[in-house]
Formats: C-alpha cells, structure tokens, sequence
C-alpha cells in the first residue's frame, strides 16, 4: 500500500535567501563579485591566472626574468609531485602462496606468547647448531708429534715489513730449529698485498706475497720460502693446503737461505730474491693418518645461519622481528665464520665483535625506525621479502666472496684506480649506482617526499664536499658509510627497495664486522700515499733520506784472505787486483726539527744499520760507511748468521759467492721508522745503482 501523498514544500527551509530593498551595511559577505586566491577559497574555488597574480603590484619577484620565473615554477611543480601523491604499496604476487606462512601461524599458534615461545626455539636451535659446529671448527684438530694447530688468517707470516723486527731481526727469533702446526682457512689464495711491498728490488702490490718455492730444475726438491712469505699462501703453493678448503701443516725454520727461486705451482706464482735472507721455512711432509684436521666449516655454518633466517623470514611478518633478527644474526656470522677481522685465537675475534657490535646496534635502530620500518610495516608478500630483501642481504654480506674478488678496488685511492680493470669497473660501478638512485628518485617524488629529501641529502652532500677539501685528508667512502648514506632512500614499499635495502644492510654489516669503524677521512701516510714535497707541516716520517754512495775499492795482495765483511788479511805485498771493500752513504745534515733523530738501514730487507743523534762520538750524522758482506754458499743453520773461517788461498780460490745487496734508507724518531726509501742495488759486480727518485 503506498504511503499518503503529502506536499511539505512549505516546511522546507529555503537557501535563496529573501529579496528584499535595503541592503544591511554590516552584512557579513558582499554582494559584489570578488577575485579570491587559492588559499582563501575552498577546494572547488578557481585559482587566480598566474599572469593576473603576477600583474599585481603586489608580487614581490618581478625583477626576476619571466623565462627563469616559468623554469622555477615547473621545476617546483615537478619536485612537489603529483597532487595527491601516490601511496606506495606491494601487492603480493599469488597472495594465497605467499600468505599461507601467516595463516598457518595463524591456526596452530594465535597468540602472542605461543609466538613468542615458537622465536626463543627458533634462535636456540640456530645458536646451539652454530655455535658448536664453530667450537668444533676453532678448537679441535691435532697432529700427531706437532700438538695442536694454530688457527692463521691469509696473511700471517713469520716475519713484519720494514724494521718491525728489530735489528738485525732479534725480534723475530729463533730464525732456525722451530716448528708451527698451523689451520689455513679457505678462500686465502686472493689475499694481497694493499701497501707496497719491496722484495730486493721488486715492488709488490695487489698480488699475493710467496717468496721462493722448489727449485724450478729440481720440481721434487723441499720448498723454501722467504720468512715474510704468507704461510698460508706458500702452502698452497706447496700442495700443503688447498684454496677450497684451507687445512693443516706444519712449517719449520731452517734459518738462512740464498737465493730463492721464483715457481709457479698450484695457481700461485712466487716471487725470486737472489741474495740472503735470515728466516726461511719450509712444511714437513705429513702422512695422511697423522694429520686431524677439520674441514673448513664456513659453507655448512653459512647453511645453518641462511636456513633459519629464511623460516623466519617467511612466518613473521613484524618488521622488528625479522630486522633485528638478520642483523644480529648476520653480524655474527660474519664477524666469526665468513670474514672474521684478523686475530690470533677465537678469543680475542669475539672480543672485537663485541667491541664493534654495540656501536653497529644503534645505528641498526636508527636505521629501523627512519627506514626499515616503513618499507616492512603491512607486507605480506613473504616469499619476495625472502628472496628480495633478505637473499640481497646475503649477497652483502658475503662481500668477501660476491664483490671483492670481481671488482680491483679495495679504497678508491689514487693507486688504486692505477690497476688493470679498475677504471672500467669504477664505470660499471657508477652507471649501476646513477640508474638505481634515478629509479628511487621517482619514487620518492610521485610519494610527495622528494622535497623533504633533497634537504637530506644536500646537508649530506656538503657535509661529505666539506671532509674532501680538507687540507692533509684523504675522503674514504667504506662499506658501512654507502649503506648509511643510501639506505634513507629505500623507505618506500616497492620490489627495487627490498633488493636495495637488503644488499646495503648487508654491505653494512660486512663492513663494520670485518673492519670496524674507520674514519672517514685519513693521512695520506696512512693510505700509503707519498704527499706532495715542500711545507713544515708534513709528517716527519711520511719522507725518507736524500742518499748519495760512493764505493770505495781496496788493492788486494797475494796470500790475502777476505773476512766476511770486507776486510782483508795481508800477509804479502805483491798486489793482485782490486776487491769492493766497503761503500759510503751520504744524506746531509739530519733535520731536527722535524723530529728526526736517527737513521735506519734495511739491507736485503733486514734493518742491519741504526744510529741516533746522541751517539754522536760514535759515527758521523751526515754519512756512513758499511762493509761489504760477502757470503759463503754455506750458512749456519744454527743462527741463521753467515759462517767465516779465516782462509789462506788468494781471492780467486775462496769460497765465497757475491750476491747483490739491496739498501733502502729512513729517518727514526726513537724507535719509529719513517717511510722508508726506494731500493737502490750494490750488485755483486760491486756496482752501485742510485735510488730511483
């Protein structure tokens, strides 16, 4: 039945207001029409033309010109972006798939606490696995007769660059008579040298240090290696070890050595030095049975880790949870397993984790909260978080073995860029990085963000302009610094923002676990840098001595014997020929006031001279004259010294074999060496070849 018609026109309140002939003065709105902007209307008024604002006599900017007014306007338009700016969001790609993780947790376990109870047995069951799997790595293994192997990093040797070890090498003693059991990581056959490196007369740098080896006629003869010699490298060399997966040896001293023969074996090719070094060691054949060794475990404990992150990843979806989580657990790993800093014993690696990680946790929250959070907060595309954000993260993280060994770049310094491929690949690396930062740029601008970014990384920008121009610094961008300059712009929820986020939280971490904290800036002597020449200012160690030689030759007679050093015994004088004797270096006055107090010699790349300002009475501080040193073939095993039997027969019916010397100069302050020269040859002719400049 239809409702009754009713007519309540008359009841309606009408919005015309009435007509009438007087106008109240204090009538709130004017009848007349008014122009308004677009700041006193409501969102459906016009805008005011931008010719008629600017035709006002009102418009501050009129002295700015009309082409560079229009560029301003649209630049301003197009920063400000689109109005309203887009909500960033991923949609999960076959949501019931990747959201099957949650609704399982969901239906076996609703509530907080059984969340709660099901993380704790997460990280026990990974803790318990990795942490023994590492215990039985670091602590076991003996071999028989030799006792326990000592875990060495790539680089350990048995001798230190320049004087580290002391005159005449008393420091690194016994030179002979010694045995090391030792553990070789894997992964060691890329080691390299990133500081120049002289042996005799050959600089070294970016390539491995391996010195001596079999002899190359003899392929089956024992190895000797120089005593500076990377032990884990020479093993390689030898077949005592393998790249793959590292393993044990024993190497043993045999005191001094000649002449050491330059051989290529397993991958790794050595170095030759043709005189007489102090150290040298060789590795003991083992049987099979008398080695325990185990294996290297860095592949099965990354396996460990990789496993429980990822059932982590794929059932949680809190942003804290599964941030915090990576980080730590990821820190760990590379700070213990995959690219541990360079320590003795398991001991002293945890303390330098710890001492790094509680400065790398908060900046990890700061990070969180500007720009982890917002990326993670409401995702539920589980299968592309794992993939994306945390497999990207896993590829940072092993740094060690994704980019360091494709890219020859390791500082960004000068010398650096002075290697082969290194130009290309800084061109490769920079093209890659423009096109990643133009793709989030759109982003950030079609979300209403760019102008608040741009205001971030102009303060960022100068910031970083301030530090390169700074007088006596080098600007060095490490791995820990990219990640906190870029991550900010990877906040937004987009597929390109899980892999970037995750491969420079990755860098982060590998950065910071492996090499801490280093300065943004440094001294070009701390880079190995020669700075320029001229001012007071510079370090007084970051130059060496301006050297000049003069060889001095003495007559020998008939029934002369040669000693070691030089000197002969005449028991005639009927002359027989000349012999090299000794040689005088000159270097001038010593500059005080630089803080220079003394001069040290390397001889063969064995500091053989000192001498300091108040032994005065002693030697001359402007010069000084050494003996030549001649050597028998045959070295005393015992002391690594050479032997010297005093001889009766003319020069040409001894035994001693010439050999070049190789001399290299430097200033002292106490006990502190400065940089030490270029290398400047005495051949065994007895001719002297000058410092190159």
């Amino acid at each position: 039945m239809h409702p009754e018609y009713r007519d309540d026109e008359e009841n309606l309140v009408s919005d015309i207001p009435a007509l009438t002939d007087e106008e109240p003065d204090n009538d709130a709105e004017s009848r007349d029409l008014h122009v308004r902007s677009a700041s006193e209307t409501s969102a459906t008024a016009l805008p005011i033309p931008i010719w008629l604002r600017e035709a006002s006599h009102s418009f501050k900017y009129k002295w700015v010109p009309l082409p560079v007014r229009k560029a301003s306007r649209a630049v301003f338009t197009w920063v400000k972006g689109p109005v309203p700016p887009r909500v960033l969001k991923i949609d999960p790609i076959f949501p019931k798939v990747q959201q099957a993780p949650i609704r399982l947790l969901d239906k076996y376990a609703p509530k907080k606490k059984h969340r709660f109870v099901l993380l704790v047995a997460l990280y026990a069951c990974w803790f318990l696995t990795w942490s023994l799997m590492l215990k039985q790595h670091a602590t076991s293994g003996a071999i028989k007769g030799y006792g326990k192997p000592r875990n060495l990093w790539c680089g350990a040797s048995f001798w230190e660059d320049g004087n580290g070890c002391g005159l005449n090498g008393n420091q690194c003693r016994p030179f002979s008579s010694a045995h090391l059991a030792f553990r070789c990581p894997a992964n060691c056959k890329g080691t390299h040298l990133l500081e120049e490196r002289f042996v005799g007369n050959q600089s070294l740098r970016y390539e491995g240090l391996v010195v001596g080896g079999p002899d190359p006629d003899a392929p089956d003869s024992i190895p000797v290696y120089r005593g500076d010699s990377f032990i884990c490298q020479a093993a390689i060399h030898a077949g005592v070890t393998t790249d793959a997966n590292g393993g044990c040896g024993v190497a043993t001293l045999v005191g001094s050595h000649t002449n050491f023969k330059a051989t290529k074996a397993h991958g790794i090719e050595s170095t030759a030095f043709p005189a007489t070094f102090p150290r040298s060691f060789t590795f003991q054949r083992l049987a099979p049975s008398q080695a325990k060794c185990p294996t290297d475990s860095r592949w099965p404990l990354f396996v460990v880790t990789a496993v429980a992150l990822v059932v982590l990843s794929i059932f949680t979806t809190s942003p804290a949870v599964f941030f915090f989580s990576t980080f730590v657990i990821l820190f760990l790993h590379v700070g213990l397993v995959s690219d541990p800093p360079n320590t003795a014993n398991i001991y002293e690696a945890i303390s330098k984790l710890l001492e790094r990680f509680l400065p790398a946790a908060f900046i990890s929250y700061i990070l969180f909260r500007t720009s982890a959070k917002p990326l993670l907060r409401g995702l539920t595309a589980q299968i592309e978080k794992t993939v994306l954000y945390l497999g990207f993260c896993f590829i940072g993280a092993l740094n060690n073995y994704t980019f360091a060994p494709l890219i020859p770049i390791e500082r960004l310094t000068p010398h650096d860029l002075a290697q082969p491929g290194a130009p290309f690949a800084l061109a490769i690396i920079i093209t890659v990085v423009l096109v990643i930062i133009g793709t989030q740029i759109h982003w950030i601008r079609v979300s209403g963000n760019m102008p608040k970014y741009l205001a971030i990384y102009a303060g960022m920008g100068l910031a970083l302009i301030i530090l390169l121009v700074l007088p006596g610094f080098r600007l060095r961008i490490h791995h820990y610094i990219l990640a906190l300059v870029f991550i900010p712009g990877t906040r937004f929820q987009i597929r390109p923002s899980l892999m970037y986020q995750g491969l420079l939280l990755g860098l982060f971490i590998n950065g910071v676990a492996r090499w801490g904290f280093a300065s943004i800036i440094e001294t070009p002597a701390a880079l190995g840098e020669v700075p320029s020449s001229g001012g007071g200012s510079s370090w007084w160690g970051a130059k060496s001595p301006n050297v000049t030689a003069v060889v001095h030759r003495t007559s020998l007679r008939a029934g002369a014997a040669v000693n070691d050093f030089g000197t002969a015994f005449l028991s005639d004088l009927d002359t027989v020929g000349d012999v090299v004797s000794n040689i005088t270096f000159r270097w001038g006055p010593l500059p005080r006031d630089k803080g220079v107090d003394g001069v040290s010699i390397l001889i063969n790349d064995v500091e053989r001279w000192r001498g300091y300002t108040d032994e005065e009475l002693y030697w001359d501080q402007e010069q000084v004259t050494l003996p030549r040193i001649r050597r028998k073939e045959r070295a005393s095993a015992a002391t690594g010294e050479p032997e010297f039997e005093p001889e009766s027969e003319p020069e040409s019916e001894l035994e001693f074999e010439p050999e070049p010397e190789f001399f290299r100069f430097a200033w002292m302050n106490g006990n502190a060496a400065g940089r030490y020269s270029k290398v400047g040859l005495w051949d065994e002719k007895g001719v002297w070849h000058d410092i190159p400049a």
